[in-house]
């Protein structure tokens, strides 16, 4: 841990003191088991859930404050987009631009390999949850709800923190897949399924 991310959650304790107050009224425990960052293009928010692999548990909603391009999979450097799929958080940047990140690792091994398929050399990279309220490919949720997401993600461990970006709520409306390429179609299928297991959603 470098210095600065530790400077930054000995500042941000009284986030945590929150945080675990929460998850308690929630039946639950701080630090949960495991995270999933729910994240919706179109509805434009990202749903927190925590607890375990059988009966995770809705913690709260974040806004999306800006998220630049449109439904579907991001595709190359330069076009905009906020990528579809299942991510793992591989970083969290206390020195970010945008105050405080995590770092979501697109492209993954799903994404390289169809980029491959289809002869797109330069996927594009660096794709990020931060702060503020600007972004052009990454997810901007405002500097209060990235500090409990720095926090929270620090605590429970990268590694056990999934984040599944989609179009819009497949649990509500299906992905559209016609006239789509195979690949995205089960790409879709896997988000699909993934959502399925997240479906008690009370406040």
């Amino acid at each position: 841990m470098s210095e600065s991310r530790m400077a930054v959650l000995k500042r941000l304790a009284p986030v945590r003191e929150r945080l675990s107050a929460l998850l308690t009224a929630k039946g639950g425990c701080y630090p949960p088991q495991a995270v999933w960052l729910l994240a919706l293009k179109s509805e434009r928010v990202i749903e927190l859930w925590v607890g375990d692999n059988v009966s995770p548990v809705f913690v709260k909603d974040f806004p999306i404050l800006a998220a630049s391009g449109v439904a579907g999979p991001k595709l190359t450097e330069g076009d905009g987009q906020v990528p579809e799929g299942i991510y793992a958080i591989t970083a969290l940047n206390p020195e970010s631009r945008f105050y405080l990140s995590l770092r979501i690792d697109y492209p993954n091994a799903f994404d390289l390999k169809w980029a491959g398929s289809e002869h797109r050399s330069n996927p594009g990279s660096d794709i990020y949850i931060h702060g503020g309220a600007e972004s052009a490919g990454c997810l901007a949720i405002g500097d209060s709800a990235i500090e409990e997401l720095f926090v929270l993600a620090s605590d429970t461990g990268m590694a056990n923190i999934s984040v599944a970006i989609s179009p819009h709520d497949p649990r509500r409306t299906d992905l559209d897949t016609c006239g789509k390429p195979l690949w995205v179609k089960a790409l879709y299928a896997e988000l699909t399924n993934t959502f399925s297991g997240f479906v008690t959603k009370t406040p």
